[in-house]
């Protein structure tokens, strides 16, 4: 561990919060090392105009800040969970999940009209396959539109008239002071989240053993739990790649809780799973195996590798 602890980070206005949260949360812990920013560009960044659906993987927002890190010219790194692919690079570790924030999506229209009340043919803006997939299956009759940039970015874009509405993570809407502009929640049941979505993952060298003490005083148990228990599901389902797959894990005691759904990019095929298990990360990382491999034998293979096929998702 350096005399200051670096962490990097993207420069987007959320990806800043988020830093900021973890620096906030380290010096409040008595005798921490003093904390710095280090921003750093990503695939994701330098290639705003591309699909996400079309950049081969999952870590375009991550790759190039891990690699700062497992090459010691960060100390940190702080991502959204969501955005972090489900295996790390050898020598890194995912040394603390944050406190969950809101998991949902959030609709926001020009109107304020809520989804079932947009008007046929309404064009609804997002990047993501997860959210195209469950958008067509409520609503057909949309217009699905490629969305990229960041959040003020997207608001923007909608608020100029180029969609009628858009689809964002609720939780980083709030974090930007934004939330009045939701013009509805999504409910989880008929537009699960994506896996982790709400959480902010922190990353560390394995072998920085005072760093990862430091951060450890941060980790959130139920966060912990729902997130293995989510992360294990995709794991077992992608591949790398993204998958148009939503989750949601819920810890209630001493049980864990896993929901998932599969949805083809028409909306016309949707399959669910859903399981409990005991509060403790071996049986949340079960969990997650277990419920993915009854999707599995239900025909999620073949759904995932026809929408694979239809939009040249290669996996890495």
């Amino acid at each position: 561990m350096s005399a200051v602890l670096r962490i990097g980070t993207r420069a987007s206005a959320l990806a800043l919060w988020q830093a900021e949260h973890v620096a906030a949360l380290l010096r409040a812990q008595p005798g921490a090392p003093p904390v710095t920013l280090v921003h750093i560009k990503t695939q994701g960044d330098l290639q705003s105009e591309v699909p996400l659906w079309q950049m081969g993987g999952r870590a375009f927002f991550t790759r190039e800040i891990d690699r700062a890190l497992l090459e010691g010219a960060v100390d940190i790194a702080v991502h959204s969970l969501k955005d972090l692919a489900t295996q790390l690079e050898p020598g890194l570790t995912l040394a603390a999940t944050l406190r969950r924030a809101d998991p949902r999506d959030a609709l926001l229209s020009r109107t304020g009209a809520a989804l079932a009340a947009l008007p046929r043919g309404a064009r609804i803006g997002t990047s993501s396959l997860r959210r195209r997939a469950f958008l067509a299956r409520l609503r057909p009759d949309a217009q699905l539109l490629e969305l990229r940039g960041n959040v003020p970015t997207r608001l923007e874009r909608l608020q100029r008239g180029e969609y009628d509405a858009i689809v964002l993570a609720a939780a980083g809407l709030e974090r930007l002071g934004l939330s009045a502009h939701i013009s509805e929640y999504l409910a989880v049941e008929q537009f699960p989240p994506a896996v982790s979505q709400g959480v902010i993952g922190v990353a560390a060298r394995a072998a920085d053993a005072p760093t990862c003490a430091w951060l450890a005083r941060l980790d959130d148990r139920a966060a912990r739990l729902a997130t293995t228990a989510e992360r294990a599901l995709l794991a077992r389902l992608e591949g790398g790649c993204q998958v148009p797959l939503g989750a949601l894990g819920q810890l209630e005691g001493a049980t864990l809780s896993l929901a998932a759904q599969v949805c083809s990019l028409d909306g016309t095929r949707a399959l669910a799973a859903r399981g409990t298990a005991p509060a403790g990360l071996e049986a949340a990382a079960a969990l997650g195996t277990r419920l993915a491999e009854e999707l599995l034998g239900d025909g999620a293979a073949a759904l995932i590798a026809a929408e694979r096929a239809a939009h040249a998702v290669e996996a890495p």
